[in-house]
């Protein structure tokens, strides 16, 4: 497959905007490449002496550890600054100029922090790329691809495509980034059908609507969980509690849509692969989605966090341009690992 039509050397990733289909295609097709490297099966040391900043202003487990993980798989180094409180922005220090000096220190960034716009702000003072891992309620684009990079693993499992897919969104769909972003995406194919259920406060922001309906897809709109979705996907989400200007207001929409056996049997298809974009919040209060799905072989939220490694392993070799020459750097793995499942 060629690249030959867009050139992700030296880019920011900031939001899904930036890509058209072809450019999604070709990020999947290095993703696959990076399997064997993620799976210890053999390592490259492609971006051996690079360092990835890795600053993270909100908290975060999933994303920042993947991030590091998958410059690490590459032979980089990764540095870390974690939290407001632990930065010079908590000393008044504007992005501009915490862009300018981190990235004296790094060949590329991976950042989040809680404002909506804030990384793109960021980018502008930085002098190498900058990848969006979340700013605010706005946009997560590395989510929102090993989303729906594990969508397509899956259809593809079940003989189907992503063209044609009935997608079920549930929970907080105004304030989830993730659903924002993978909307985006979602429209960019054909014949989508998005089923979004949320209570009225909490709905899905008229932008993302506007992308669907210009998209030409069909979208079905509803406050209640009930009777037969026939969907394909099912994409639960967490209350954003965070966003909110309150805990007690969080707190009246916390364990509104619970997911759990019965519930799956009752209104999804036995063939509907469920998603979440983590953490799924377990506490008895919320938990949106039970414990008793663990063993269930739809429940694709660990290929999600498995598949998020490929996605940003590819992110990171494109933007550094480095994504044709890994086998020449390759070297075999000297430790024993466990039989991996990615």
């Amino acid at each position: 497959m060629s690249a030959q039509s867009f050139n992700f050397a030296g880019q920011h990733i900031l939001s899904v905007n930036q890509f058209n289909r072809d450019a999604i295609e070709y990020i999947f097709h290095i993703a696959n490449q990076m399997r064997p490297y993620a799976q210890r099966q053999k390592r490259t040391e492609v971006l051996r002496g690079a360092i990835l900043g890795n600053l993270f202003f909100e908290p975060s487990t999933r994303t920042r550890v993947s991030f590091g993980t998958a410059f690490n798989l590459l032979g980089g180094e990764v540095r870390e600054t974690v939290g407001m409180s632990n930065s010079a922005l908590a000393k008044g220090e504007s992005l501009y100029d915490t862009a300018r000096v981190l990235s004296g220190y790094s060949d590329i960034i991976a950042m989040r922090h809680p404002q909506a716009g804030s990384v793109a702000e960021f980018s502008g003072g930085s002098r190498v790329p900058v990848i969006n891992g979340g700013d605010g309620a706005n946009e997560h684009p590395t989510q929102a691809l090993l989303d729906l990079y594990t969508i397509e693993k899956e259809c593809k499992s079940h003989g189907s495509t992503i063209d044609g897919l009935h997608i079920a969104m549930i929970g907080d769909l105004k304030y989830g980034r993730t659903v924002h972003s993978l909307c985006k995406l979602l429209s960019l194919y054909n014949n989508i059908h998005f089923t979004l259920i949320s209570p009225t406060e909490l709905a899905m922001p008229e932008s993302i609507l506007s992308a669907i309906t210009n998209g030409g897809h069909k979208l079905t709109i509803t406050d209640q969980l009930s009777g037969s979705v026939d969907a394909d996907i099912c994409y639960q989400t967490r209350i954003q509690e965070e966003r909110f200007t309150s805990q007690d207001e969080a707190d009246k929409f916390r364990g509104k849509f619970r997911l759990d056996q019965a519930i799956y049997t009752k209104h999804f298809q036995s063939k509907t692969v469920i998603m979440h974009p983590l953490p799924r919040d377990s506490r008895a209060e919320a938990n949106e989605l039970d414990n008793d799905l663990n063993q269930h072989p739809n429940l694709a939220i660990f290929r999600q966090t498995d598949n998020g490694v490929l996605v940003r392993m590819a992110l990171f070799a494109l933007t550094l341009g480095v994504e044709n020459i890994m086998q020449q750097h390759e070297k075999p793995v000297l430790w024993q690992t466990p039989k991996s499942t990615l």
